[in-house]
């Protein structure tokens, strides 16, 4: 299952370094990037809790593939921490995997480890 993110501060980044996947199944969103297989979104949260222009973007072209999605953001933002998990979770109709703060911590790494894993198995398993 491939992991797609997009990073401003590089904490998304960071975080997904920490996941311990093949760098094969990472990609980090760039400009008319298109994803033609399942994927996981990682994204970080934007202004008052939105959701960043460039994921927007990005998943115009290829929410398709969208399985899950995950978000970074701060807690002192309190109902709006981690928010553009919640808004692409309602626009695509696909769960949330994990809401992490900033670059997560050791046990939100592994909650998005597993529930990558998990994720990866009922696609596989549906095929």
């Amino acid at each position: 299952m491939l992991v797609v993110y997009d990073s401003w501060t590089g904490n998304v980044r960071k975080f997904v370094g920490k996941l311990g996947l093949p760098s094969s199944s990472l990609i980090e969103i760039t400009p008319n990037l298109q994803i033609s297989e399942p994927f996981i979104l990682l994204t970080f949260t934007t202004g008052m809790g939105q959701v960043p222009q460039t994921t927007l973007d990005f998943l115009k072209v290829n929410h398709i593939n969208l399985c899950a999605v995950g978000s970074s953001g701060n807690r002192n933002w309190g109902m709006k921490f981690a928010a553009s998990a919640d808004e692409i979770s309602k626009m695509y109709g696909v769960p949330i995997i994990h809401k992490f703060e900033m670059s997560g911590t050791p046990t939100d790494v592994e909650i998005v480890k597993e529930r990558v894993q998990t994720l990866k198995y009922e696609t596989h398993r549906t095929k």
